[in-house]
């Protein structure tokens, strides 16, 4: 069964941010990930508004969506976000 990571926060250094994104998506090519939703414009239907930033990437599986998350190619990645970012990250079994 699939795995989809998401991520819905919001960004306030895009420079720092700008910088995450070409390591996060070598990152998720190498383990089999593919990105479904990278920002992009959203229409709230109901309840509150979502952040302004909603990424969705699919991967073969839970356990390779995890693999990734945890990897040494993605740990590089990861504090550009969380310097540049506040939110929420997980993984969703589809």
């Amino acid at each position: 069964m699939v795995g989809y990571v998401v991520f819905q926060g919001d960004v306030f250094d895009s420079a720092t941010y700008d910088r995450y994104k070409p390591l996060a998506a070598e990152s998720v090519a190498q383990y089999g990930g593919k990105y479904l939703i990278r920002g992009g414009n959203f229409i709230t239907l109901e309840g509150e508004v979502p952040p302004s930033r909603n990424v969705v990437i699919e991967f073969p599986s839970v356990a390779a969506a995890q693999e990734w998350y945890e990897s040494v190619e993605y740990a590089e990645a990861r504090p550009l976000r969380n310097a540049a970012s506040s939110g929420r990250l997980f993984i969703i079994e589809g």
